[in-house]
């Protein structure tokens, strides 16, 4: 098992041509992919090999890299690391966990470390202070080697703080500019929108084919822009830590049959059929109605957009005293695996498309997981190609 929390991780010691030196710590057993002497690459997925090769490329560039994601076999599993690294002469510290949190506390343990040999080195000092005074001609090199690698710690640490309050200040003027551009496009999209629903419906029979089909092409491409700028909204809005959650006692239950019944209708324009398998009964729980429906509209729809037609989407509920988990399966294509650790991430496709030509911004699953992980529960998904897939997140049944 792997071990719970943001802050587990590695932190390696390597030379300027990324060899590994020195294991510094590791909570994810994963020294034996790396033992002092192979290059730090090897800690990477086979997959993305040249992604760890462009980190280190720019940490030799700019002397530090900040918040690289990279997927890594740990016991058995692809989990994505967030890296970071700096200059330590004569090479480089590279670390590597589980969340950008866990980088940070990470770094908060090396400074308490660094202070605790900081102490040591002092009460040493003393120690090597008396020794030469009753050896006046001995050479102390140990302090003097202890001082220097006490040195190159605390400076490593204070540029690393640097680098991370530029890079969060940074983070955080994108995030603002973001959500001010979708906030201004939304209005006159949502215009454009109305406008083509209008000469759709009400001034059809004006238009000859040609012109409808102009109208038609207006109005789906306005509704993917409005979706896209509505999805940068809600991006910009969970990097900048604003996700707000409106937690009230709701029927699960209900929710989702609603939302099946929403979700049939476009269903039924390919002749997928979506079955929902309730419980008899099930206690209400505590949780954000309207984020919970966006998770399911996503997952629902996702199934739907990859399904062939004639086939079905079943979505599953089912619980514990402890926790509660929702599934929902299809049977389309399937999604290869190299291309699994891309779904969570912002603009992370896979490389299978649509069944009937449905776009996709590229954002939804990255905004799921989010909502999901704000509840206090987790998202993943289970796949074979040519057989469908599975996706599943759980809910806390007690806060």
């Amino acid at each position: 098992m792997i071990p719970d929390g943001e802050g587990r991780g590695i932190v390696l010691v390597c030379d300027r041509n990324g060899t590994v030196q020195r294991i510094v710590r590791d909570d994810l057993g994963l020294s034996a992919r790396v033992p002092p002497g192979t290059p730090v690459n090897d800690l990477a997925d086979a997959g993305v090999r040249e992604k760890i090769g462009g980190f280190l490329a720019e940490l030799q560039a700019r002397q530090a890299a900040y918040d690289w994601e990279i997927t890594v076999p740990v016991q058995g599993t692809l989990l994505p690391l967030h890296f970071a690294g700096a200059r330590l002469e004569p090479g480089y510290l590279v670390v590597a966990a589980c969340s950008r949190h866990g980088l940070a506390q990470i770094n908060d343990d090396l400074m308490r470390i660094n202070n605790e040999q900081a102490n040591l080195l002092r009460t040493r000092a003393q120690e090597q202070a008396r020794a030469v005074n009753r050896h006046p001609g001995r050479e102390d090199s140990v302090y003097e080697e202890l001082s220097r690698l006490n040195n190159d710690m605390a400076n490593l640490q204070r540029e690393m703080a640097k680098k991370n309050s530029d890079l969060e200040r940074l983070n955080a003027q994108k995030n603002r500019l973001l959500g001010m551009a979708a906030h201004d496009l939304r209005n006159p999209l949502g215009i454009i929108l109305t406008y083509a629903e209008f000469l759709e419906t009400e001034a059809a029979d004006a238009l000859n084919e040609e012109q409808r089909e102009f109208v038609t092409t207006i109005k789906e491409t306005s509704q993917f822009m409005l979706r896209l700028v509505t999805d940068l909204l809600d991006v910009s809005a969970i990097e900048a830590g604003q996700l707000k959650l409106d937690r009230k006692p709701t029927d699960l239950v209900r929710l989702i049959r609603h939302n099946v019944t929403l979700n049939r209708v476009l269903a039924g324009k390919k002749d997928i059929a979506v079955e929902f398998d309730a419980p008899a009964a099930f206690p209400p729980l505590s949780f954000d109605a309207g984020k919970i429906e966006q998770v399911l509209n996503n997952l629902i729809g996702n199934a739907v957009k990859f399904s062939h037609r004639g086939t079905q989407v079943q979505v599953r509920l089912t619980g514990t005293p402890d926790l509660v988990t929702v599934a929902v399966e299809d049977h389309g294509q399937g999604i290869p695996a190299a291309d699994l650790p891309k779904l969570f991430k912002p603009f992370g496709t896979a490389s299978v498309r649509s069944t009937d030509g449905e776009q996709s911004t590229g954002l939804g699953l990255a905004i799921v997981r989010r909502i999901v992980e704000g509840h206090g529960g987790r998202i993943w998904v289970e796949s074979e190609v040519g057989k469908g897939s599975t996706f599943s997140f759980t809910l806390p049944a007690t806060q």
